[in-house]
């Protein structure tokens, strides 16, 4: 009696239908979600219910997002116009590429290629304009010594060289090239000059015949200068030779653009 029930239970399990649930889709809150219901069929040999399940349970489970969209993971393009697809026809852009030079220069290797050869460019016009800078200021300084040298050399020519015929003439020579304590020091002493230089019948005449810079910018200078002066007076009819060192201090007066005496003195 009890095998007979055990046939009938087998039987009841083999014509039977398992209710599986293969997905479930997202309702609104307080809805039951709709089940899925797939039909199996059980093959071979009977096995039992708890191990059955147990196996369909570790069946991958259909996505219920994607099962329902009978167009999930087709391809969009399919079926399209390859034209419409892929861009203009091949022939349009074979031309463009043979409009374009085989040796262009991406834009993002060009971009720091003009960023460096600008830079150089910079560096090379700075390094210039400081060069030429300081070739100017050289050249410059170069020049005003040389002025304040020559107008040296002039002052003590003109300070030994005065002759009682011309007198006021060489006094006044003297005095537009001085300027400072030394103009005012001359200028004050001047009558007493002229008188010594009409009584005694004087007659100098010199030359310079060497002359260095001691030192000297675009402003100031120092400079001796050696001259030979032939002097005639009274007592020396035929004239007799002096050789005198003097020192000139000079300043570049900005006004008039010249080098004028502010001190001379003689020296050795």
């Amino acid at each position: 009696m009890t095998g007979d029930k055990e046939e009938v239970a087998v039987q009841a399990r083999r014509n039977h239908t398992l209710k599986v649930i293969k997905g479930a889709k997202a309702g609104a809150p307080g809805r039951v979600a709709q089940r899925r219901i797939v039909p199996r069929q059980l093959r071979g040999p009977a096995e039992p219910i708890e191990d059955l399940l147990k196996r369909l349970d570790q069946e991958p489970v259909e996505d219920p997002t994607t099962s329902d969209d009978p167009t999930a993971g087709d391809d969009p393009t399919a079926g399209d116009d390859p034209a419409s697809v892929d861009g203009p026809p091949q022939d349009d852009a074979d031309d463009r590429r043979a409009r374009v030079p085989a040796t262009a220069t991406p834009a993002g290797r060009r971009r720091p290629l003009v960023v460096l050869l600008v830079a150089v460019l910079a560096a090379t016009l700075a390094a210039a304009g400081v060069t030429g800078q300081r070739w100017y200021a050289d050249r410059a300084t170069d020049q005003a010594r040389q002025a304040a040298l020559a107008a040296a050399k002039q002052a003590s020519v003109n300070f030994v060289s005065v002759s009682a015929a011309s007198v006021d003439r060489d006094m006044q020579r003297i005095i537009d090239g001085a300027t400072g304590d030394f103009k005012e020091e001359f200028t004050r002493g001047q009558s007493q000059v002229r008188a010594a230089v009409v009584e005694n019948k004087v007659d100098s005449r010199g030359t310079v015949l060497r002359a260095g810079l001691v030192s000297g910018d675009r402003r100031r200078a120092v400079v001796l200068v050696a001259v030979d002066a032939t002097v005639k007076n009274v007592k020396a009819p035929q004239g007799r030779p002096s050789h005198y060192r003097i020192q000139a201090d000079l300043v570049h007066d900005r006004e008039s653009g010249r080098w004028l005496v502010s001190r001379l003195q003689f020296v050795g």
